[in-house]
Protein backbone atom coordinates (compact mmCIF):
# COMPACT_ATOMS: atom_id res chain seq x y z
CA UNK A 1 0.00 0.00 0.00
CA UNK A 2 1.77 3.53 -1.23
CA UNK A 3 1.42 6.90 1.22
CA UNK A 4 -0.92 9.38 -0.18
CA UNK A 5 1.85 11.38 -1.04
CA UNK A 6 0.72 13.87 -2.35
CA UNK A 7 -2.66 14.39 -1.08
CA UNK A 8 -1.55 14.59 2.94
CA UNK A 9 -4.10 17.54 3.55
CA UNK A 10 -7.04 16.00 1.17
CA UNK A 11 -6.77 12.59 3.98
CA UNK A 12 -6.96 15.18 6.65
CA UNK A 13 -10.44 16.14 5.45
CA UNK A 14 -11.06 12.67 4.39
CA UNK A 15 -9.47 10.35 7.53
CA UNK A 16 -11.26 7.21 6.54
CA UNK A 17 -9.32 7.11 3.18
CA UNK A 18 -6.42 5.71 5.20
CA UNK A 19 -8.15 2.52 5.78
CA UNK A 20 -7.88 1.55 2.05
CA UNK A 21 -5.33 0.58 -0.04
CA UNK A 22 -4.03 2.28 -2.88
CA UNK A 23 -1.13 2.16 -5.09
CA UNK A 24 1.03 4.83 -6.59
CA UNK A 25 0.35 5.72 -10.35
CA UNK A 26 2.09 9.03 -10.42
CA UNK A 27 0.75 12.92 -9.35
CA UNK A 28 -2.65 12.78 -10.40
CA UNK A 29 -3.38 15.82 -8.58
CA UNK A 30 -5.00 18.30 -11.64
CA UNK A 31 -5.35 22.12 -12.45
CA UNK A 32 -8.28 24.38 -12.64
CA UNK A 33 -8.12 26.67 -15.29
CA UNK A 34 -10.43 29.36 -16.61
CA UNK A 35 -11.86 29.09 -20.35
CA UNK A 36 -13.20 32.65 -20.81
CA UNK A 37 -13.99 32.26 -24.48
CA UNK A 38 -16.13 29.54 -24.34
CA UNK A 39 -17.63 31.05 -21.09
CA UNK A 40 -18.23 34.45 -22.69
CA UNK A 41 -20.16 32.79 -25.51
CA UNK A 42 -22.54 30.71 -23.22
CA UNK A 43 -22.77 33.94 -20.82
CA UNK A 44 -21.33 32.27 -17.48
CA UNK A 45 -18.09 32.12 -16.00
CA UNK A 46 -16.46 28.74 -17.14
CA UNK A 47 -13.57 26.90 -15.43
CA UNK A 48 -12.01 23.46 -16.45
CA UNK A 49 -10.72 20.47 -13.45
CA UNK A 50 -8.01 18.76 -16.21
CA UNK A 51 -8.02 15.45 -15.33
CA UNK A 52 -7.56 14.79 -18.93
CA UNK A 53 -4.09 15.61 -18.40
CA UNK A 54 -2.99 12.54 -16.07
CA UNK A 55 0.16 11.57 -17.01
CA UNK A 56 -0.47 7.96 -17.14
CA UNK A 57 -1.48 6.45 -20.67
CA UNK A 58 -2.59 9.54 -22.21
CA UNK A 59 -4.95 10.90 -19.46
CA UNK A 60 -8.37 10.45 -17.95
CA UNK A 61 -10.59 10.05 -14.96
CA UNK A 62 -10.02 6.57 -14.53
CA UNK A 63 -6.27 6.61 -13.27
CA UNK A 64 -7.74 8.64 -9.91
CA UNK A 65 -10.26 5.11 -9.97
CA UNK A 66 -7.40 2.98 -10.81
CA UNK A 67 -5.09 3.90 -7.85
CA UNK A 68 -7.57 2.62 -4.98
CA UNK A 69 -9.00 -0.34 -7.79
CA UNK A 70 -5.53 -1.83 -7.57
CA UNK A 71 -4.59 -1.81 -3.82
CA UNK A 72 -5.69 -4.89 -2.97
CA UNK A 73 -4.26 -6.36 -6.12
CA UNK A 74 -1.02 -5.18 -4.87
CA UNK A 75 -2.06 -6.54 -1.40
CA UNK A 76 -2.17 -9.96 -2.90
CA UNK A 77 0.64 -10.02 -4.68
CA UNK A 78 -1.08 -9.50 -8.15
CA UNK A 79 0.97 -10.12 -11.30
CA UNK A 80 -2.38 -10.33 -13.62
CA UNK A 81 -5.15 -7.86 -14.16
CA UNK A 82 -8.39 -8.42 -15.89
CA UNK A 83 -10.85 -5.76 -17.11
CA UNK A 84 -13.66 -5.76 -19.29
CA UNK A 85 -14.98 -2.39 -20.77
CA UNK A 86 -16.45 -1.59 -24.80
CA UNK A 87 -13.94 -1.59 -27.75
CA UNK A 88 -12.89 2.12 -27.45
CA UNK A 89 -12.59 2.01 -23.30
CA UNK A 90 -10.19 4.67 -21.92
CA UNK A 91 -10.77 2.09 -18.70
CA UNK A 92 -9.46 -0.68 -20.60
CA UNK A 93 -6.53 1.87 -21.92
CA UNK A 94 -5.49 3.20 -18.50
CA UNK A 95 -5.38 -0.03 -16.65
CA UNK A 96 -3.38 -1.64 -19.30
CA UNK A 97 -1.15 1.23 -18.50
CA UNK A 98 -1.33 1.20 -14.94
CA UNK A 99 -0.44 -2.82 -15.24
CA UNK A 100 2.53 -1.87 -17.02
CA UNK A 101 3.82 0.80 -14.71
CA UNK A 102 3.30 -1.99 -11.76
CA UNK A 103 4.98 -4.56 -13.37
CA UNK A 104 1.51 -6.76 -14.18
CA UNK A 105 0.37 -8.58 -17.40
CA UNK A 106 -2.85 -6.62 -18.20
CA UNK A 107 -5.67 -9.07 -19.91
CA UNK A 108 -8.48 -6.65 -21.19
CA UNK A 109 -11.85 -7.50 -22.47
CA UNK A 110 -13.30 -5.77 -25.59
CA UNK A 111 -17.19 -5.64 -25.82
CA UNK A 112 -18.87 -4.50 -29.12
CA UNK A 113 -21.27 -1.77 -27.63
CA UNK A 114 -22.02 0.43 -30.41
CA UNK A 115 -23.17 -0.33 -33.89
CA UNK A 116 -20.30 -0.01 -36.22
CA UNK A 117 -17.91 -1.29 -38.76
CA UNK A 118 -15.98 1.48 -39.01
CA UNK A 119 -12.39 -0.08 -39.16
CA UNK A 120 -10.90 3.38 -37.31
CA UNK A 121 -13.40 2.34 -34.76
CA UNK A 122 -12.41 -1.13 -33.83
CA UNK A 123 -8.56 -0.71 -34.45
CA UNK A 124 -7.35 2.99 -34.02
CA UNK A 125 -7.72 5.08 -30.72
CA UNK A 126 -7.65 3.15 -27.47
CA UNK A 127 -7.07 0.08 -29.55
CA UNK A 128 -4.09 0.81 -30.97
CA UNK A 129 -2.70 1.70 -27.17
CA UNK A 130 -4.07 -1.27 -25.83
CA UNK A 131 -2.06 -2.97 -28.13
CA UNK A 132 1.01 -0.73 -27.91
CA UNK A 133 0.73 -1.89 -24.21
CA UNK A 134 1.12 -5.39 -25.02
CA UNK A 135 -2.31 -5.95 -23.48
CA UNK A 136 -3.62 -9.75 -23.49
CA UNK A 137 -7.19 -9.08 -25.82
CA UNK A 138 -10.02 -10.97 -25.89
CA UNK A 139 -13.42 -9.91 -27.36
CA UNK A 140 -17.19 -10.20 -26.58
CA UNK A 141 -19.41 -10.01 -29.95
CA UNK A 142 -22.13 -8.31 -28.47
CA UNK A 143 -22.74 -5.89 -25.67
CA UNK A 144 -23.50 -8.22 -22.14
CA UNK A 145 -24.57 -6.81 -19.17
CA UNK A 146 -22.13 -5.99 -16.42
CA UNK A 147 -22.74 -9.39 -14.71
CA UNK A 148 -22.23 -11.57 -17.38
CA UNK A 149 -19.10 -9.54 -18.70
CA UNK A 150 -17.65 -10.27 -15.38
CA UNK A 151 -18.50 -13.22 -15.05
CA UNK A 152 -16.64 -14.09 -18.53
CA UNK A 153 -13.67 -12.36 -16.90
CA UNK A 154 -13.98 -14.88 -13.65
CA UNK A 155 -13.59 -17.68 -16.34
CA UNK A 156 -10.78 -16.24 -17.65
CA UNK A 157 -8.93 -15.52 -14.17
CA UNK A 158 -9.54 -19.23 -13.28
CA UNK A 159 -7.85 -20.41 -16.49
CA UNK A 160 -5.25 -18.15 -15.70
CA UNK A 161 -4.95 -19.16 -12.18
CA UNK A 162 -4.89 -22.55 -13.03
CA UNK A 163 -1.63 -22.09 -15.48
CA UNK A 164 -0.04 -20.76 -12.34
CA UNK A 165 -0.60 -17.10 -12.70
CA UNK A 166 -1.75 -15.00 -9.88
CA UNK A 167 -5.00 -12.89 -11.23
CA UNK A 168 -6.78 -10.24 -9.74
CA UNK A 169 -10.27 -8.57 -11.64
CA UNK A 170 -11.11 -5.49 -11.92
CA UNK A 171 -15.24 -6.18 -11.09
CA UNK A 172 -17.51 -3.19 -12.73
CA UNK A 173 -20.64 -4.78 -11.94
CA UNK A 174 -23.04 -2.88 -8.99
CA UNK A 175 -22.80 -6.47 -6.99
CA UNK A 176 -19.21 -5.34 -5.99
CA UNK A 177 -18.10 -2.65 -4.16
CA UNK A 178 -17.28 0.65 -5.98
CA UNK A 179 -13.64 1.13 -4.75
CA UNK A 180 -12.87 3.53 -7.62
CA UNK A 181 -15.32 5.94 -6.54
CA UNK A 182 -13.14 6.74 -3.29
CA UNK A 183 -10.45 8.05 -6.10
CA UNK A 184 -12.93 10.75 -7.02
CA UNK A 185 -14.60 11.54 -3.33
CA UNK A 186 -10.53 12.13 -2.84
CA UNK A 187 -10.65 14.26 -6.17
CA UNK A 188 -13.48 16.53 -4.72
CA UNK A 189 -11.63 16.88 -1.52
CA UNK A 190 -8.34 18.50 -4.27
CA UNK A 191 -10.90 20.62 -6.40
CA UNK A 192 -12.60 22.30 -3.27
CA UNK A 193 -8.72 23.11 -1.24
CA UNK A 194 -8.76 24.05 -5.00
CA UNK A 195 -11.40 26.25 -5.56
CA UNK A 196 -10.88 27.64 -1.49
CA UNK A 197 -6.96 29.14 -2.30
CA UNK A 198 -8.49 30.96 -5.44
CA UNK A 199 -11.61 32.43 -3.87
CA UNK A 200 -13.94 31.50 -6.92
CA UNK A 201 -16.54 28.69 -5.79
CA UNK A 202 -18.63 27.46 -8.46
CA UNK A 203 -22.63 27.84 -8.70
CA UNK A 204 -22.49 24.22 -10.52
CA UNK A 205 -20.15 21.17 -11.22
CA UNK A 206 -21.08 18.98 -14.43
CA UNK A 207 -19.65 15.64 -14.97
CA UNK A 208 -20.06 12.36 -16.68
CA UNK A 209 -22.02 9.88 -15.87
CA UNK A 210 -21.56 6.47 -16.77
CA UNK A 211 -20.27 3.55 -15.19
CA UNK A 212 -21.66 5.75 -12.51
CA UNK A 213 -17.93 5.45 -10.25
CA UNK A 214 -16.81 9.23 -10.69
CA UNK A 215 -19.96 10.75 -10.74
CA UNK A 216 -21.00 9.24 -7.43
CA UNK A 217 -17.57 9.48 -5.64
CA UNK A 218 -17.49 12.99 -6.41
CA UNK A 219 -21.06 13.51 -4.77
CA UNK A 220 -20.47 11.80 -1.93
CA UNK A 221 -17.13 13.00 -1.16
CA UNK A 222 -18.10 16.79 -1.60
CA UNK A 223 -21.44 15.91 1.02
CA UNK A 224 -18.98 14.68 3.32
CA UNK A 225 -16.54 17.48 3.29
CA UNK A 226 -19.91 20.16 3.57
CA UNK A 227 -20.00 21.25 0.20
CA UNK A 228 -23.06 21.79 -0.99
CA UNK A 229 -23.08 22.51 -4.71
CA UNK A 230 -25.42 21.11 -7.48
CA UNK A 231 -23.30 18.29 -9.23
CA UNK A 232 -24.89 17.51 -12.55
CA UNK A 233 -24.14 14.20 -13.71
CA UNK A 234 -24.57 13.88 -17.69
CA UNK A 235 -25.61 10.49 -18.92
CA UNK A 236 -23.14 9.07 -21.51
CA UNK A 237 -24.56 5.28 -21.73
CA UNK A 238 -27.93 4.70 -19.65
CA UNK A 239 -31.06 6.93 -19.42
CA UNK A 240 -31.81 8.71 -16.61
CA UNK A 241 -34.85 6.33 -15.32
CA UNK A 242 -31.63 3.88 -14.99
CA UNK A 243 -29.06 5.90 -14.26
CA UNK A 244 -30.46 7.69 -11.21
CA UNK A 245 -30.82 5.00 -9.22
CA UNK A 246 -28.14 3.69 -9.77
CA UNK A 247 -26.25 6.45 -8.75
CA UNK A 248 -28.34 6.38 -5.97
CA UNK A 249 -27.11 3.08 -4.65
CA UNK A 250 -23.67 3.51 -5.48
CA UNK A 251 -23.39 7.32 -3.53
CA UNK A 252 -24.86 4.87 -0.87
CA UNK A 253 -22.10 2.31 -0.94
CA UNK A 254 -19.76 4.54 -1.11
CA UNK A 255 -20.78 6.43 1.65
CA UNK A 256 -20.82 2.99 3.65
CA UNK A 257 -16.94 3.33 2.43
CA UNK A 258 -16.04 6.44 3.85
CA UNK A 259 -17.90 5.61 6.99
CA UNK A 260 -20.09 8.82 6.30
CA UNK A 261 -22.91 8.91 9.63
CA UNK A 262 -25.08 11.59 7.93
CA UNK A 263 -26.38 10.00 4.53
CA UNK A 264 -26.25 11.78 0.83
CA UNK A 265 -29.68 12.78 0.45
CA UNK A 266 -31.45 11.90 -2.95
CA UNK A 267 -31.95 15.41 -4.21
CA UNK A 268 -28.33 15.94 -4.54
CA UNK A 269 -28.13 12.87 -7.01
CA UNK A 270 -28.63 15.13 -10.10
CA UNK A 271 -28.99 13.06 -13.70
CA UNK A 272 -29.68 14.24 -17.02
CA UNK A 273 -30.26 12.30 -20.18
CA UNK A 274 -31.19 15.27 -22.70
CA UNK A 275 -28.18 14.72 -24.66
CA UNK A 276 -28.14 10.80 -24.29
CA UNK A 277 -29.88 10.10 -27.82
CA UNK A 278 -29.37 8.08 -30.05
CA UNK A 279 -27.19 5.90 -27.25
CA UNK A 280 -23.84 5.23 -25.95
CA UNK A 281 -20.88 5.87 -28.04
CA UNK A 282 -22.99 7.52 -31.05
CA UNK A 283 -22.33 11.13 -32.38
CA UNK A 284 -25.75 13.59 -32.54
CA UNK A 285 -25.35 17.52 -33.71
CA UNK A 286 -24.86 18.70 -29.98
CA UNK A 287 -21.69 16.51 -29.27
CA UNK A 288 -20.56 16.91 -32.52
CA UNK A 289 -20.86 20.89 -31.79
CA UNK A 290 -19.61 20.51 -28.04
CA UNK A 291 -16.39 18.74 -29.33
CA UNK A 292 -15.51 21.53 -32.26
CA UNK A 293 -16.55 24.15 -30.32
CA UNK A 294 -14.53 23.91 -27.79
CA UNK A 295 -11.74 22.26 -29.82
CA UNK A 296 -12.15 25.84 -31.97
CA UNK A 297 -12.76 28.25 -28.80
CA UNK A 298 -10.36 27.15 -26.13
CA UNK A 299 -7.91 24.39 -28.01
CA UNK A 300 -9.07 21.57 -25.48
CA UNK A 301 -10.02 18.74 -27.03
CA UNK A 302 -13.43 16.61 -25.53
CA UNK A 303 -13.88 13.67 -26.70
CA UNK A 304 -17.26 11.90 -28.55
CA UNK A 305 -18.09 9.22 -25.56
CA UNK A 306 -17.48 11.38 -22.42
CA UNK A 307 -15.67 14.45 -22.53
CA UNK A 308 -17.79 15.96 -25.06
CA UNK A 309 -21.17 14.61 -24.56
CA UNK A 310 -20.95 16.21 -20.90
CA UNK A 311 -19.66 19.30 -22.48
CA UNK A 312 -23.14 19.55 -24.84
CA UNK A 313 -24.60 18.34 -21.67
CA UNK A 314 -23.32 22.06 -19.93
CA UNK A 315 -24.31 23.47 -23.06
CA UNK A 316 -27.73 22.53 -22.94
CA UNK A 317 -28.03 23.01 -19.21
CA UNK A 318 -27.09 26.69 -19.85
CA UNK A 319 -29.68 26.98 -22.97
CA UNK A 320 -32.86 25.42 -20.95
CA UNK A 321 -31.68 28.21 -18.12
CA UNK A 322 -31.30 25.52 -15.56
CA UNK A 323 -27.84 27.11 -15.30
CA UNK A 324 -28.72 30.54 -15.59
CA UNK A 325 -26.83 33.56 -17.21
CA UNK A 326 -23.56 35.00 -15.22
CA UNK A 327 -23.45 31.88 -13.05
CA UNK A 328 -20.15 29.79 -12.28
CA UNK A 329 -19.34 26.33 -13.62
CA UNK A 330 -16.61 24.18 -13.13
CA UNK A 331 -16.57 21.15 -15.68
CA UNK A 332 -14.82 18.14 -14.86
CA UNK A 333 -12.98 16.73 -17.88
CA UNK A 334 -12.29 13.40 -17.23
CA UNK A 335 -10.55 12.74 -20.32
CA UNK A 336 -11.10 9.95 -23.53
CA UNK A 337 -9.25 11.80 -26.14
CA UNK A 338 -7.46 8.79 -27.91
CA UNK A 339 -11.44 8.28 -28.85
CA UNK A 340 -11.05 11.28 -31.06
CA UNK A 341 -9.19 9.47 -33.45
CA UNK A 342 -11.42 6.13 -33.78
CA UNK A 343 -13.98 8.97 -34.82
CA UNK A 344 -12.67 10.47 -37.14
CA UNK A 345 -14.83 9.64 -39.68
CA UNK A 346 -18.15 10.26 -37.60
CA UNK A 347 -16.97 13.76 -37.14
CA UNK A 348 -16.65 14.48 -40.63
CA UNK A 349 -12.98 14.20 -41.32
Amino acid sequence: MSNPIDHGEEYQLLPSLQKHSRVDLGPVRSPIQTLSRLGDELGIELQIKRDDAQPLGMGGNKVRQLEFYLGPALDQQADTVLITGAIQSNFVRLCAAACRKLGWQPVVQLEDRVPTNDPLYRKSGNVLIDQLLGAEIHYLPREKDETEADANLDKLAAELKAAGRNPYVIHLGVEHPPLGALGYALAAAETKLQLEATVSMPDHVVIPTGSGITHSGFVTGAHALGWEVPIHGICVRRERALQQPRIEQRVAEVSELLELTDPVPASRVLVYDDVLHPGYGQLNEQVEDAVKRTAHLEGVLTDPVYSGRCMAGLIDLVDRGIITKGQRVLFIHTGGLPGLFAYQQKLGF
